[in-house]
């Protein structure tokens, strides 16, 4: 499996070239790497944009849920769309507190224990959404390197043996066949770099809207704890005179 540029001293030294001259091995590795980093700067654009249009939701419905609007009409209007981030959790509080009344909840503290649990899950399944695909990222950002070695250390073995056919040292004859191979290597740091470094931006804003998420699930546990307590005293003051 020689390589072509060995055989044609002076040969072209331009990256389409060196692409064409390598073996197929190394061809694969470049193949691969160059998917690897398409798919990485798309999966780039769009966690950010996700991530933009999140914030603007979340600016958004903190401030209606913070604007003085009844509870009820809030989660009439909510429950009739699709609803994303600190919607999900109010939606799903809501809706575990309404069906607890309905069925005549008498225990303030298993309320309130169900209602804490749906926001939970509601918050997990919005993380779950955010931090998607981010594991590709990693992945890519800690095996690409050693992919693109992979294929550098197959070229300059096939380069050495082409070398020994040749019989001959001469750098014009080395280069192409070295210039390839390490080719290989540096289309893996070129898709290893800009995951890591967006796969760390990234996990942080998730983690930041994460936690925006999880203190309204915390002010809003309160806010119904409080709700809980009066409602279900009432009951039993009216059970106590009927």
């Amino acid at each position: 499996m020689e390589s072509v540029a060995l055989t044609a001293p002076g040969g072209e030294l331009s990256i389409w070239a060196l692409f064409w001259q390598a073996g197929w091995v190394v061809k694969l590795v470049m193949i691969g790497l160059l998917g690897a980093s398409i798919w990485t700067w798309a999966i780039i654009v769009d966690k950010t944009l996700a991530y933009a249009r999140m914030r603007v939701a979340l600016n958004r419905f903190e401030q209606v849920f913070w604007s003085g609007q009844s509870l009820e009409e809030l989660y009439r209007s909510l429950s009739e769309r699709k609803t994303t981030g600190m919607g999900s959790i109010f939606v799903a509080a809501m809706r575990e507190w309404k069906k607890s009344f309905e069925k005549g909840a008498r225990s303030p503290l298993g309320l309130q224990t169900r209602v804490d649990k749906a926001m939970d899950l509601a918050l997990a399944r919005e993380m779950e959404r955010l931090e998607g695909k981010l594991g590709f990222l990693a992945s890519i950002g800690s095996s690409a390197p050693f992919i693109g070695l992979f294929g550098t250390v197959v070229g300059i073995m096939t380069s050495f043996q082409a070398i020994a056919g040749s019989k001959t040292t001469n750098l014009a004859v080395v280069a192409p066949g070295i210039a390839e191979a390490l080719l290989a290597t540096a289309m893996g740091l070129l898709a290893a770099i800009p995951a890591v470094i967006a796969y760390n931006k990234l996990s942080s804003d998730a983690a930041k809207l994460g936690a925006r998420m999880e203190g309204f699930a915390d002010e809003f546990s309160a806010i119904l704890s409080r709700q809980i307590d009066e409602k279900v005293s009432s009951r039993q003051r009216a059970e106590e005179y009927a």
